[in-house]
């Protein structure tokens, strides 16, 4: 008999780690818990009264339920918080619709002959030297200008190196700058964008800006609303 309670407790503790389904897990506790007072009750009534069984076993028995019942107790409190955490950071990532953000990263879309780019050099910079790349990675265009101390647009007319438009779509670049002594120089790279709609279907938010997806938590900065009233 005490074979069979060890066996059921065990799998009262399984049954709380592999199971998908909270209700599925506590239903199963349930039965397994029935089970073993059903056990308990009658190794109680037939034991022998000159012998009588140790209680410790029943009592390491009694406690490991009560410590798998906590246990998915604990679980189901954490996944309603969880599901309020997902529920708040929707609701919070809707508002941006129609903003205007700006995110850390190096892609932009080329849209009406223009894509714009926020660089930040860490200082004043003689000489930058700007790659501009498809999606798939190969160099379409290259200018080199100089860049001033702290934030500033850098806009590209979608021209080729040949001279000629390109398609429209996203673009990144990437800037090589030093400064009057030589001295690399590094670049903080950001695009902006007013954001189109929200992707929900992820773990996070994630934010459309044209072609672009973008995590809610590269989010540097909020404008106003691109439409007007």
């Amino acid at each position: 008999m005490a074979a069979g309670i060890s066996s059921l407790t065990g799998a009262a503790a399984s049954s709380g780690k592999t199971s998908t389904s909270a209700s599925g897990d506590a239903s199963t506790l349930a039965s397994n818990f029935t089970q073993f007072l059903t056990l308990l009750t009658t190794q109680l009534k037939n034991q022998n009264p000159l012998d009588p069984m140790d209680t410790n076993q029943f009592t390491q028995q009694l406690v490991q339920f009560a410590q798998v019942e906590q246990q998915l107790k604990g679980n189901d409190r954490l996944d309603s918080i969880l599901a309020s955490s997902k529920a708040a950071s929707a609701a919070s990532a809707t508002s941006y619709i129609g903003k205007t953000v700006t995110t850390d990263g190096t892609t932009a879309d080329l849209k009406d002959g223009s894509a714009t780019w926020n660089l930040t050099p860490a200082r004043a910079a003689a000489k930058a030297v700007v790659t501009i790349s498809d999606a798939k990675g190969n160099v379409v265009g290259t200018q080199t200008t100089s860049l001033a101390a702290g934030s500033q647009t850098f806009a590209w007319n979608g021209k080729n190196a040949s001279g000629l438009a390109a398609a429209e779509g996203t673009y990144s670049i990437k800037v090589s700058a030093t400064d009057a002594t030589g001295t690399s120089v590094a670049v903080a790279t950001a695009t902006s964008g007013a954001v189109d709609e929200v992707d929900l279907s992820g773990t996070s938010p994630v934010l459309i800006i044209g072609t672009a997806r973008v995590p809610l938590s590269s989010v540097t900065s909020i404008g106003l609303s691109t439409t007007s009233g």
